[in-house]
């Protein structure tokens, strides 16, 4: 599938993306010069430990947060350099946002957190309410739209923040850790329905994530550590969190198998496991 999705045009192309803060001997780089192409239909799953960049990359890729240099061409548009009252516009026509925390207002239904995103973009009225009754519709909560969240469980805000996504059918949907707060069977119902908005729409999904349920519906994992990008095949699998790590932290040899972890403390309680 990959390799196939690979030969297409780039729906989005970032080169050279760097964020740094601060100056001199106090400057962090957050993202040092990342550079990617999705293509249409295709799902890029970003990993990496926490304070890798992951979340600051996603914000430049959506368009809200401006790096210190690169450039982000989407829709032949390059939102590095596009004025910044022009950004509002360019975010509703070209991405969908879906988040952790779901962010919809508490105040407003599920039909109108939806209808919301259509008016952020110019649609209104009739029109509005009829694209989110039909998104509602795709994902099976056509018996919710008149619930606000709090009367809803996290599958079914989950779904209703995808729809919202949905509302100007943009051509990238980005996900910040999408299944974090959901059970093992809400997060593989998300999962599969990101995978579908791919197959089904041919949309570019980004989804970056620790959640290993994801690497099942990605067609590439790419993994972001110190804000760069390291080839996945080199990396080993802690037995312990199942997170990926370099194969130059701590280490354990077991019956001629060498095991890597993330910490000292898996190390410590793998070593714990085997006595017991």
């Amino acid at each position: 599938m990959t390799s196939t999705l690979q030969t297409m045009a780039p729906a989005m192309s970032a080169r050279g993306l760097t964020k740094t803060y601060g100056v001199g001997d106090t400057q962090v780089v957050a993202v040092g010069g990342v550079d990617l192409d999705v293509a249409a239909g295709e799902v890029v799953l970003i990993m990496g430990p926490s304070g890798s960049g992951k979340t600051t990359l996603l914000l430049m890729l959506g368009a809200l947060l401006r790096p210190t240099s690169g450039s982000l061409l989407v829709g032949g548009v390059d939102t590095t350099t596009a004025p910044q009252r022009d950004l509002p516009r360019l975010r509703a026509s070209h991405f969908g946002f879906v988040f952790q925390d779901y962010n919809l207002l508490g105040a407003l239904t599920a039909r109108e957190n939806v209808e919301l995103a259509c008016n952020l973009a110019g649609t209104t009225g009739t029109a509005a309410r009829t694209r989110a009754d039909e998104l509602l519709a795709r994902f099976g909560l056509t018996g919710r739209a008149g619930f606000r969240p709090e009367q809803l469980s996290g599958g079914e805000k989950q779904r209703i923040s995808i729809a919202r996504a949905l509302a100007n059918d943009p051509a990238v949907v980005l996900a910040d850790e999408p299944t974090a707060n959901l059970d093992s069977a809400r997060g593989h119902e998300i999962a599969r329905l990101l995978r579908g908005l791919a197959d089904e729409d041919n949309r570019s999904i980004v989804i970056v994530s620790h959640d290993q349920r994801l690497r099942e519906v990605a067609d590439r994992v790419l993994w972001l550590e110190d804000g760069v990008f390291r080839e996945v095949a080199s990396m080993a699998v802690d037995p312990v969190c199942g997170m990926q790590v370099e194969r130059t932290g701590p280490s354990l040899e077991v019956d001629g198998i060498t095991y890597w972890f993330c910490a000292n403390g898996c190390r410590d309680e793998y070593l714990t496991g085997r006595a017991l």
